[in-house]
């Protein structure tokens, strides 16, 4: 891949156009640094050797946890006071918008700011950088990836929104030459409307499934079609995209145009994989190796991971085989407790193809047909306008039970999440089922959230051990 020139940062009294000279030596605050990006972000600043502090409305655990333990001083809350004089940037995370007293402050003060996707494009302008998209998978696959290429002893960094088990921490800068990211396409901040991943100057682009979502900022998915190809026209002609084939929506981006390398993936073409009993199986290497992951959707995911690899020259059969050691990804399919009668897991699935394909996982890992309960937090804001009412319904199919936790907030019709048969049931505070759910014998039971559903689960699970 070719080399960028290296970007310096503005130092206070700079202009944003300057370079700065004092590169090793800035220091940093972030607003709203407890997101996993965010806080992945301040991680690797911190890597570099600057001085990094962080404000955001909630400092919880486990980011909070990490941070520290990095050296970072956290402040809860926006008051201004913490932006001292000798701050040389400030970085802006895309929950923060006008008003807040910390954001009037940065723009009256006149200190330099930028978002944070733009700052991640700039620490890895040198580096050879392999973007991980689509709705659903993200950040598994970029996990999956890091995983393979650093069982290759390539020493890749990497920014994941989320923790691999094999890693421990969801950000580092690694040696200097690949970084992989978990690539967004939500927007990067209030005042830059782009999806994250345009700032990201991927060389290896990946697109591994492409749905409607993000109804807060998209009007429809041809909108975000168009941030997808955006993405796209960012790989050089010496790069690749990666992209899974029979896919409608991502047949319309890549016919936008293309001028990199291509390289599908999926049925029908040299990168697909199946599952049996418990083994990954590549027919085309003739290979078949046991792990750990489970479902249809994880094969997907490895199937990406793997063709990722072999863009930055891992043989097939070598990054097929490193999946054998890949431990997962905390709160995706974690399995937290156990016994010969119950399972309880917890899953980050909060769009209706990502719950049924978790759900379908599910169903194979009981013991004959155990009752499967499906606790869903609706949280997201696409979720809480209602956009896929409907299309929730047929995703819990493989639910025996469906327990739907609203917000207040959530503004629709919650009728049509209610099954016929009477199985269902809707609520608006997920602590009104601890009783419950504590006093199963037997089944399995799924949390699924993209939050951090005011910790039932382990409530759940801590009075289950206790009885």
């Amino acid at each position: 891949m070719k080399q960028r020139r290296q970007l310096l940062f503005v130092a206070r009294n700079d202009t944003m156009n300057g370079l700065s000279d004092r590169e090793h030596n800035l220091k940093i605050h972030f607003l709203g640094i407890c997101g996993t990006f965010m806080g992945g972000l301040a991680q690797l600043c911190r890597q570099k050797g600057w001085e990094v502090t962080g404000s955001d409305q909630h400092v919880y655990p486990p980011m909070s946890d990490q941070l520290r333990r990095a050296g970072i001083v956290l402040h809860e809350g926006f008051d201004s006071a913490v932006l001292t004089d000798d701050l040389d940037l400030v970085v802006i995370g895309n929950v923060m918008s006008r008003g807040n007293p910390l954001v009037e402050a940065v723009l009256d003060r006149k200190i330099p700011f930028l978002s944070g996707p733009e700052l991640l494009g700039r620490l890895t302008a040198d580096m050879t950088v392999l973007a991980v998209s689509g709705t659903h998978g993200k950040t598994t696959t970029t996990s999956m990836l890091a995983w393979i290429l650093e069982s290759q002893r390539m020493g890749p960094g990497f920014l994941v929104g989320g923790v691999p088990q094999n890693f421990g921490v969801s950000a580092r800068l690694g040696g200097g030459e690949l970084f992989v990211v978990e690539a967004d396409e939500y927007d990067t901040a209030f005042f830059d409307k782009r999806s994250k991943f345009v700032h990201y100057h991927p060389d290896i682009f990946g697109i591994n499934n492409l749905e409607f979502d993000h109804a807060d900022i998209f009007a429809d998915l041809s909108e975000i079609e168009t941030q997808f190809h955006h993405a796209v026209r960012r790989v050089p002609g010496s790069g690749f995209v990666v992209s899974r084939s029979g896919v409608d929506a991502i047949d319309r981006v890549l016919a936008q145009g293309c001028w990199s390398n291509q390289l599908p993936i999926g049925r029908g073409t040299a990168v697909h994989f199946r599952t049996e009993s418990g083994e990954l199986i590549s027919d085309a290497l003739g290979q078949r190796i046991r792990w750990t992951m489970r479902g249809t959707h994880n094969t997907e995911n490895a199937e990406l991971a793997v063709a990722m690899a072999h863009t930055v020259n891992v043989p097939m059969d070598r990054a097929f085989g490193a999946l054998a050691s890949f431990e997962g990804v905390d709160r995706r399919l974690n399995l937290l407790f156990e016994t010969d009668n119950l399972k309880i897991w917890d899953d980050f699935a909060h769009h209706p193809t990502a719950i049924e394909a978790t759900l379908d996982a599910l169903r194979t890992a009981g013991t004959g047909h155990v009752p499967l309960i499906a606790v869903i937090e609706l949280r997201s804001n696409t979720m809480k306008a209602g956009i896929h009412g409907a299309t929730l319904l047929n995703s819990v199919t493989h639910a025996d039970q469906v327990i739907w936790v609203l917000p207040g907030d959530a503004a629709f019709d919650s009728s049509v999440l209610k099954r016929t048969d009477g199985t269902s049931l809707v609520v608006r505070d997920a602590l009104t089922l601890e009783d419950e759910l504590a006093g199963l014998q037997s089944g399995q039971i799924i949390f699924m959230s993209n939050g951090g559903f005011s910790g039932i689960q382990d409530r759940v699970v801590g009075r289950i051990r206790g009885r």
